[in-house]
């Protein structure tokens, strides 16, 4: 796993990335989140058979997270393009449905990266969360 410069006790490596939410592409950046705590999801790949358990999970506990001033954001290497696609493909199909979470797409690998998730003989990400708190 990548060291990266996402450290405990440092501040998070700010991030701004295109994501899908709410069926929509939106740029989506840590700031936006400022007061707040954020759990921060990788996962490998969209259309994987294992992922999509979690992110449901998440998803479907978004509004307790909200409860608790905390954000949901998961992340993959993938384009924005197949986070839609894999959003709009129904779960009896192996798509995720609607989401209550966004799902931020990191093509450049720069965000896996920086938080010491991407596996580089593979270029994916790891499964893994960070918690963050988004402070000022």
């Amino acid at each position: 796993m990548a060291a990266g410069n996402a450290h405990i006790g440092k501040p998070a490596p700010d991030f701004q990335a295109t994501a899908v939410v709410e069926g929509a592409f939106k740029e989506v950046k840590l700031s936006d989140y400022r007061g707040k705590y954020v759990v921060l999801f990788f996962y490998p790949l969209d259309f994987t058979f294992v992922c999509p358990t979690e992110i449901i999970a998440f998803s479907e506990h978004a509004e307790d997270f909200r409860k608790l001033g905390c954000e949901v954001l998961g992340v993959s290497v993938d384009s924005q393009f197949t986070h839609l696609a894999w959003i709009n493909t129904p779960r009896k199909e192996g798509g995720l449905g609607p989401l209550n979470i966004p799902l931020l797409a990191d093509v450049s690998r720069n965000l896996s990266h920086d938080y010491g998730v991407l596996k580089k003989d593979e270029g994916i990400a790891y499964s893994l969360s960070r918690w963050l708190e988004a402070r000022q």
